[in-house]
């Protein structure tokens, strides 16, 4: 647990506490964050932290305070009738009450920036978020991940005045098809509204280690979250020069704690055609020292081509050329320097949390390096070797020139 617990005055002059998690920042637009029916939960925590770690000031409030104070449920058979019981004896006007009080609370904090404040729920929460964003004009973001019973409550949305995002499952048994289909019809067309559907996944699929918890879903969703966040309430971050900070201290000063100090806590790196890099700092760090950093041709240059910066991660095009002077473990991993000279093309899809690069995943045709290096004989294979770099800088350059059927279309109809 990274953060702390304070206490959140109510109008009845009673008080009930939330969880609150400071930005990485120090300070940072406001979040709060609401509860699975499962209560306040270690899970509820690690959201907040991350959340946290993306530049906000989270707080997270005891939703069945009312009821029972301190809720902390877990997962199993066991603890799921319980929740139940306490999601059945719910009630949501007071919850939504709640939410104002610590929205209040969040605004009187001196770690909390901006007027806009976003609400970001899961399950009972993410109907909570809902009605929040409809009945609170404070609210400038409103998220619900597989909110339960928001086609029920669609009349609302005439009052919504922020942004709105709702993930929806296609397997959620507690929000059917037909209750899927009068979301979308009820809201889909209403502006600032963005209804995502992620086929093949069930209720509660954002929850890490869950039983029906998808990866690919959960980063989706994560990422158009941030995205609608940031949109709202910031905070602002300018990723295209943290990542030339980045890539100055890897190829121009190559200082290694340089490098690691552009990043997160816990950051990993994946060259896609090699499978080199690392997870976590300790792995990582070891790999930068030792075999990337130190382990490049004096004259390795890049030229950039593209560069597309989204609200959490920067997608970079560009040209990587050497001379293989050196055994580029990175690269070419145990192959002996040719003194061959090398241009290809490059994509890579950097991903950040709030100021700090969390992930790279670096793409490149291995075949083409192989063939420029002479290790693979491009003859009868339709592979290129530097002509891939030459037209991508020149795109006038042929085409098809592997196709050994280009030419028979050329008197073809068009």
């Amino acid at each position: 647990m990274k953060g702390r617990y304070i206490n959140i005055p109510v109008a009845s002059g009673e008080q009930f506490q939330a969880y609150l998690a400071i930005s990485v920042d120090g300070r940072g637009p406001g979040l709060v964050l609401c509860q699975e029916i499962f209560g306040v939960n270690q899970t509820m925590r690690e959201v907040a932290d991350l959340l946290a770690e993306e530049g906000y000031t989270v707080l997270v409030p005891d939703l069945y305070w009312r009821q029972e104070r301190g809720i902390e449920l877990g997962y199993t058979e066991a603890d799921f009738p319980r929740a139940l019981a306490l999601y059945e004896g719910f009630d949501e006007g007071l919850g939504v009450e709640d939410i104002q009080a610590s929205i209040r609370a969040l605004k009187g904090l001196d770690e909390c920036t901006g007027a806009g404040i976003g609400v970001v729920g899961y399950c009972l929460g993410g109907k909570l978020a809902y009605l929040a964003g409809c009945r609170l004009p404070e609210v400038a973001c409103a998220v619900g991940y597989y909110g339960v019973g928001i086609e029920h409550a669609l009349a609302e949305a005439e009052n919504l005045q922020g942004r709105l995002v709702l993930h929806l499952a296609e397997l959620d048994a507690f929000c059917p098809a037909n209750a899927r289909a009068a979301i979308v019809e009820g809201l889909g067309r209403m502006a600032g509204v963005e209804l995502y559907v992620y086929p093949g996944v069930d209720h509660a699929f954002a929850r890490p280690q869950g039983d029906h918890f998808n990866k690919s879903a959960a980063l989706l969703a994560h990422e158009r979250t941030i995205a609608a966040l940031r949109r709202a309430i910031g905070p602002d971050y300018n990723l295209s020069a943290l990542w030339e900070e980045h890539i100055r201290h890897e190829f121009d000063t190559r200082d290694v704690p340089a490098t690691m100090a552009t990043m997160v806590a816990e950051p990993y790196v994946n060259h896609i055609p090699t499978m080199t890099g690392g997870v976590g700092y300790r792995d990582l760090s070891r790999f930068y020292r030792y075999h990337f950093v130190h382990n490049n041709p004096k004259d390795m240059e890049l030229t950039p081509i593209s560069r597309t910066v989204g609200a959490s991660q920067v997608v970079d095009e560009f040209i990587m050329s050497f001379t293989h002077d050196c055994e580029i473990d990175w690269l070419l991993p145990g192959v002996a320097p040719t003194g061959k000279r090398v241009e290809i093309p490059m994509l890579g899809v950097v991903k950040f949390r709030g100021p700090k690069l969390y992930h790279e995943h670096i793409y490149w045709d291995q075949a083409s390096v192989l063939v420029q290096i002479g290790l693979l004989d491009p003859a009868g294979l339709p592979v290129a070797g530097r002509e891939t770099a030459q037209k991508l800088l020149d795109e006038s350059l042929p085409s098809n020139t592997l196709m050994p059927s280009w030419a028979s279309s050329a008197d073809k109809p068009r």
